[in-house]
C-alpha cells in the first residue's frame, strides 16, 4: 500500500530532516526512497555532505519504510520507531541530488507486521540503505537498528 503522504506528513516536521531539506519521495510495501540536494551549510571541508547529513538520510529511509510497510494511515497510529543504533560506510564525496533508499527485508517486516496490527507492543529489527548521487555512484551506505513501540491503547 502506498502511504508516501503519511510518510511526508511524519517525516517532514523533523527538524533535522527539515534543516538538510529531505524529501519523501515514495513509501509503500517496505520500499522507501527519500532525497536532499546536498545543503551548502551541509557541507564538509571537501564540499561533500557532512557525514551527520548522511546519517540523517539513511535514518529518514529506514523511517520512511518502516512507515511503508504500514497498510494504512491507521495501522501506523501510536507506532514509535527509535533509532537504537547505527553503522555508516562512506565510499565516496557525497555532491548534489542524492537519493537514499531503503527496502525492509523479510525478518524485519516479520518482527514489525505485529506491531502494526496490534498484535505486539515491541519490535527489534535492522533497516540498510544506500545513498547514491545524481550519477548513480553508491557514496554510502549505512544500517539503523530501531526499537519500535505501540503506545498504550493506541491500536
Amino acid at each position: 500500500m502506498d502511504v508516501t503522504p503519511l510518510a511526508r506528513a511524519l517525516l517532514d516536521p523533523v527538524p533535522a530532516h527539515r534543516t538538510a531539506g529531505i524529501e519523501v519521495l515514495r513509501a509503500a510495501d517496505g520500499v522507501a526512497e527519500v532525497a536532499l540536494s546536498t545543503p551548502q551549510a551541509l557541507t564538509n571541508v571537501i564540499g561533500s555532505l557532512h557525514s551527520s547529513g548522511l546519517i540523517t538520510l539513511i535514518d529518514a529511509a529506514g523511517l520512511a519504510a518502516i512507515i511503508g510497510a504500514a497498510e494504512d494511515e491507521k495501522e501506523f497510529h501510536g507506532v514509535v520507531p527509535l533509532g537504537a543504533a547505527a553503522a555508516m560506510e562512506f565510499l565516496a564525496p557525497a555532491r548534489g541530488r542524492l537519493v537514499a533508499s531503503c527496502r525492509l527485508d523479510e525478518p524485519a517486516l516479520r518482527e514489525l507486521r505485529p506491531v502494526l496490527v496490534g498484535a505486539a507492543l515491541r519490535a527489534r529489527f535492522t533497516t540498510h540503505a544506500e545513498v547514491v548521487d545524481s550519477t548513480g555512484v553508491l557514496v554510502c551506505r549505512g544500517s539503523f537498528e530501531w526499537s519500535v513501540r505501540r503506545t498504550a491503547g493506541a491500536v
